[in-house]
């Protein structure tokens, strides 16, 4: 898709429908949201350009040079939340971009969305703005903002936009481009009122500033409803958002995956580095959705508890793609999804699905009604091994060891592991672990013992590589030397450890605001000061001198 004026002219434009800007390098890949949505508008009959990075500082050509369009400007900070691109748990700068050409940082403004939004009404004020990403769709509401350490409105109020879509936006998108800014759109968020007569009214955002419970409760509110399949509208002072389009079908996501995407960067890289796509290039998404309820994951709040999964055929015609491509040496370096093992499961009778709002199929035990059949991606796994340009078909995807068969078990450990399998254990505590909604520290243990065992029947010297999270809510310093005692007699050294970062809309983060766990209105410990998580972190690392003086 055109890039420049030069490009448009190229096509005999004079004209664009939309105009997209992103905080991401442009890379045609169904990996990278930009391009996801601008092909599926291009399908739809629209005329789309793409502003990868424009320079929001200096005199803001890159928001002027193609005009104006015809239907709306749309505006995503780009795969990541531009704060967690930029800062680590400590809130210091990171030395590198991944979405950036040579990885470099400072293409794109902290608050991405806003910065964007901002100057566009300066040059463009009758122009509708339409937002969406990870960034705009997990502020739709009022949201804790670790970063300034303080509650936030709706990212609506402070980037002036029409109208926000939040999740997977292929479908609102192409609405808004053929009605309008239009209320009724699903799967949208505006400023106004609304006719629906199913609505959850959360407390207005003043409230919620002068007492936490307020935050809290509709933290649980907001919850229990994205875990539904038929939601209300959920209403804020003046913010309205929309309740989601049906799951989408094997059918309609298939579609998407079907789009000419050219699975390269824009021509204008040439001779740089991406190295997010580096990592993605030669890799296929099974499936949209995850049923897993992290407490700290933004998943299902953005993609949906439900699965959508794509056919085999699908899957197939992918991966013929990439086996064309220049670069190809017969590696698939994932075929995964959010949770790699949950392709293609659902519950056996939706009737009850439709009457339930858990946040997760899987904790604090596996859901009865959920349909666990591994036939139909083992079935995948062993096609796309069977194809003769491939040599090796990799999972890098997280799995879930709690939602594991025996068969499957072997099937990845003995071909599809790198060497490496990366699993997340996140603690070791049973009450840490309770709160994060992530199984008992046996469930890995019990998994561990599966893993060796197989590795050695099957003569590979595989490695189980876990991860950690120190900081959490819940978590203590006690948690933490016991998390350290149990490390050390396994003999770890745990190298994949993190400190919690809370991100905006999700139950770990509300916790760490709140002090509070919604469900239950009880208080949760939090490591807060930087001195509080530092030591707490310093426990991963049990075996240096200094971190034995410091506890």
């Amino acid at each position: 898709m055109p890039t420049t004026r030069k490009e448009l002219e190229l096509r005999g434009w004079n004209e664009v429908d939309v105009i997209f800007f992103t905080g991401d390098a442009y890379v045609d890949h169904p990996q990278f949201g930009a391009a996801v949505i601008g092909r599926a508008l291009e399908a739809a009959g629209f005329r789309v350009a793409i502003v990868p990075q424009p320079d929001w500082r200096g005199d803001h050509r890159d928001f002027t040079k193609l005009g104006r369009p015809r239907c709306y400007f749309a505006v995503s900070a780009g795969s990541m939340d531009s704060m967690v691109n930029h800062y680590t748990a400590a809130r210091r700068l990171r030395s590198d971009d991944a979405y950036t050409p040579d990885g470099r940082t400072g293409a794109r403004p902290d608050y991405c969305t806003i910065t964007y939004c901002r100057i566009l009404k300066q040059h463009f004020p009758d122009v509708p703005i339409v937002i969406g990403g990870i960034e705009a769709s997990m502020r739709r509401l009022a949201h804790y903002d670790y970063w300034q350490d303080k509650l936030m409105p709706s990212i609506l109020v402070d980037s002036g936009a029409e109208m926000l879509v939040y999740g997977m936006g292929e479908k609102a998108m192409v609405e808004i481009a053929r009605r309008g800014i239009c209320h009724d759109i699903p799967q949208t968020a505006y400023r106004g009122t609304t006719d629906a007569t199913d609505i959850v009214r959360l407390h207005s955002f003043k409230e919620e500033l002068q007492d936490k419970r307020c935050h809290a409760e509709d933290f649980r509110l907001i919850e229990t409803e994205s875990n539904k399949i038929h939601p209300a509208t959920i209403v804020q002072d003046d913010i309205v958002v929309n309740p989601p389009y049906d799951t989408m079908t094997t059918e309609e996501l298939d579609a998407i995956y079907d789009l000419p995407f050219t699975y390269m960067p824009h021509p204008k890289y040439r001779g740089k580095r991406i190295p997010a796509y580096e990592m993605i290039r030669f890799s296929v998404c099974l499936h949209r959705g995850c049923f897993g309820g992290c407490a700290f994951c933004t998943i299902s709040m953005h993609q949906g508890k439900q699965i959508t999964s794509r056919s085999k055929a699908s899957v197939l015609r992918q991966i013929d793609k990439l086996t064309r491509l220049p670069d190809w040496h017969g590696v698939l370096s994932d075929l995964g999804g959010p949770s790699a093992n949950m392709y293609r499961m659902r519950g056996k009778d939706l009737t009850l699905c439709e009457r339930c709002a858990r946040p997760s199929c899987l904790q604090p035990n596996i859901c009865k009604n959920l349909n666990r059949d591994f036939g139909p991606i083992i079935d995948m796994y062993k096609s796309v091994e069977a194809l003769p340009e491939v040599k090796h078909a990799f999972v890098g995807s997280g799995i879930r060891y709690d939602l594991m068969s025996e068969e499957y078990g072997r099937q990845l450990i003995e071909h599809h592991v790198s060497g490496r399998l990366k699993v997340a254990p996140e603690h070791t505590s049973s009450e840490v672990l309770r709160i994060m909604r992530k199984p008992d520290w046996k469930e890995y243990l019990r998994f561990r013992d599966f893993f060796l065992r197989v590795n050695e029947q099957a003569g590979l010297h595989q490695q189980l590589i876990p991860y950690f999270i120190s900081s959490h809510p819940g978590c203590t310093d006690a948690d933490m030397r016991q998390l350290a005692e149990e490390t050390k007699r396994m003999h770890y050294r745990p190298e994949q450890v993190q400190d919690f970062t809370p991100t905006p809309m999700t139950l770990s983060t509300t916790m760490f605001y709140t002090g509070l766990n919604p469900y239950t209105m009880k208080p949760v410990y939090v490591a807060r000061t930087k001195e509080q998580k530092q030591k707490q972190n310093s426990y991963f690392f049990w075996w240096k001198p200094e971190n034995k003086r410091k506890r």
